[in-house]
């Protein structure tokens, strides 16, 4: 995958020095966007898209899986980290009934957490791989997931801003 046709994100290797502070910036863009009436952050727009609070949830977890996933990588040679569930965590976690505020303060910690692995990686160690599932099974660089993670965050800022602009 090299790029997104849907929101026009390209998997350029020369962002992945640029990774951690475009993820602080994006998590403040969230922050942001979460601070509007409460009733149209819960709501969806249709059955099978997620409201604007969803996603925001949505990309909390992703972060918090991927620091994980860059924690485990470092120590253990090529893991297979499990699947996040992201489809089951909306259910299972209750997205849709968080707290705006709480989720925005807790997306940014996330993205603090993230960025402080990545600055934490030596050049040999961006090179580690981990096995991931999706969309198949391949072996990838914690570069690739560095960008696939921006990718995640710049991907549902577009998804949410769709909804809030109506």
């Amino acid at each position: 995958m090299t790029d997104c046709a849907e929101c026009g994100f390209d998997y350029d290797p020369e962002l992945v020095p640029e990774v951690s502070a475009l993820t602080r910036v994006h998590a403040a863009e969230y922050a942001a966007l979460l601070d509007g009436d409460i009733r149209v952050l819960r709501q969806r727009r249709a059955p099978e898209v997620w409201s604007p609070l969803e996603y925001a949830c949505h990309v909390r977890d992703v972060l918090l899986a991927q620091r994980e996933r860059v924690l485990l990588a470092r120590r253990v040679d090529r893991p297979e980290p499990e699947p996040m569930g992201r489809d089951e965590r909306v259910e299972h976690d209750g997205y849709a009934d968080q707290q705006p505020s709480d989720v925005a303060r807790q997306l940014e910690d996330a993205a603090m957490l993230f960025a402080n692995v990545l600055d934490r990686l030596t050049p040999s160690a961006w090179d580690r791989e981990l096995i991931f599932t999706y969309p198949q099974r391949q072996e990838r660089t914690l570069r690739w997931l560095a960008l696939h993670t921006l990718h995640e965050l710049r991907h549902h800022l577009v998804d949410i801003r769709r909804q809030l602009d109506g």
